[in-house]
């Protein structure tokens, strides 16, 4: 899969041309993805439900935290099938203070894409930012087991991602990439994946890259279904989490 890539530029989207993807594959995926999503929100709704009535009493401000992040939709141009780069509105439980200043993770962002930061023995060995003053109490438990990433089954109803893929990032970071590093792009965002189970903060930003490049080149209805099964474990056992 995705074994011919070409890149074509405009003024705002990157358009990945994509060559050897499977239609079926796509279709099952998608069908997946809705019927997952949406058994997961009904049998999790009191858990929603319970999770915004901590927020709310743990520090002002809205329970749900949207922020832009880039992803890429499969569209077609002409009579060829491409992977258009564009924003999208993400969800997320709020688990930092209302209104918190972004420059203090843009700067660690910026640090991790051009290789100046290393894992340190305060990060338990991870490629974290670690003592961030944003977050609230409630914030800190939801990070911990991953539970401030559950309203992005919604956007995975939208169809803006799906539940195994990269990981959608914010613009800010994608600011920083050189031309191959968005060959990551080739295929819809998840909310969890390759990365997230076997190296999520523990690897440097271009290992990182090319395990989502070799996800896609590897994409497959078994292979998600890994993946997820693989998600259990990896947030059970905090692998990665703060």
């Amino acid at each position: 899969m995705a074994e011919q890539q070409t890149w074509q530029w405009s003024s705002r989207t990157a358009v990945l041309a994509h060559e050897s993807e499977s239609i079926f594959y796509g279709v099952l995926k998608r069908f997946m993805d809705i019927c997952l999503s949406t058994a997961l929100i009904i049998l999790l709704f009191p858990l929603l439900l319970v999770i915004a009535l901590l927020i709310k009493l743990d520090s002002p401000g809205p329970v749900i935290f949207t922020q832009e992040r880039a992803g890429a939709k499969r569209q077609r141009l002409g009579r060829q099938r491409v992977w258009v780069v564009q924003n999208f509105p993400f969800y997320k439980f709020r688990s930092m203070v209302r209104d918190a200043d972004s420059s203090l993770h843009e700067a660690y962002i910026k640090d991790f894409v051009e290789g100046r930061t290393q894992p340190s023995p305060e990060s338990g060995g991870k490629y974290k930012l670690i003592n961030d003053p944003r977050v609230t109490t409630v914030g800190r438990f939801l990070r911990m087991f991953s539970l401030d990433e559950l309203p992005q089954l919604f956007n995975v109803l939208k169809g803006d991602m799906s539940l195994v893929g990269p990981r959608p990032v914010p613009t800010y970071e994608v600011a920083g990439y050189s031309a191959r590093h968005h060959n990551r792009f080739a295929a819809l965002p998840g909310i969890t994946g390759w990365w997230q189970v076997k190296g999520r903060c523990q690897v440097s930003f271009e290992e990182m890259i090319r395990m989502d490049v070799d996800y896609i080149r590897q994409a497959s209805l078994w292979f998600d279904l890994k993946i997820l099964f693989l998600t259990i474990p990896a947030v059970l056992f905090r692998r990665g989490a703060e």
